[in-house]
């Protein structure tokens, strides 16, 4: 499979985040939420430069979300971790933006956009974003029983986009070195 991918979508691309310093993509993001709150300091200690963390925390109301926003974004910075936010109105530094294309156009820094289908990127490509995270690749415990993308049809789609792609859903390492594409993330996969 030597060159299953566009010149486009393998290149790491360089972006200005507001922070105002030029910064590569993340290739590895872990995604937060409910399931891994307990273990998110023990796995952000683990992470590096070149890392992301896309904080969600949905589940929360918002003061406690925003603190606990302020607790891990103190921790990835002391990593040197970029740190993403998920529908979050705050005025902290952030180095992006993680949602769907609506959410993510006109956002400062990263604007990293979800998609689960060819019209999905194409959108996020209008919106300006700067890549793209394609899903499920394979089975998730995030969405139980869900179709699935498979590695084939995901490699298909990834093809066509002129965003930078990283793999989503029921990923680990082992499965993101098979994928020849910018990146993965995971929400267990990391853990």
């Amino acid at each position: 499979m030597a060159r299953c991918y566009s010149a486009a979508m393998g290149k790491r691309q360089s972006i200005r985040g507001q922070v105002g310093t030029r910064r590569s993509l993340p290739v590895r993001l872990l995604l937060t939420d409910e399931r891994n709150d307990a273990r998110l300091e023990r796995v952000i200690a683990r992470l590096g430069k070149g890392d992301a963390v896309v904080f969600r925390h949905y589940h929360l109301a918002p003061h406690a979300r925003m603190q606990r926003f302020r607790q891990l974004q103190r921790r990835a910075r002391a990593r040197g971790v970029g740190v993403i936010a998920a529908r979050l109105d705050c005025t902290e530094r952030v180095d992006g933006v993680y949602g769907s294309a609506r959410e993510v156009a006109g956002a400062p820094g990263w604007k990293l956009a979800t998609a689960h289908s060819l019209a999905e990127i194409a959108a996020a490509v209008r919106a300006g974003a700067d890549a793209v995270l394609l899903s499920p690749v394979f089975p998730t415990r995030s969405h139980p029983g869900a179709p699935v993308l498979g590695p084939l049809r995901f490699l298909l789609m990834a093809r066509r986009s002129p965003l930078p792609v990283i793999a989503l859903g029921g990923m680990a390492a082992r499965r993101a070195a098979r994928l020849p594409v910018h990146g993965w993330a995971a929400i267990d996969g990391l853990i």
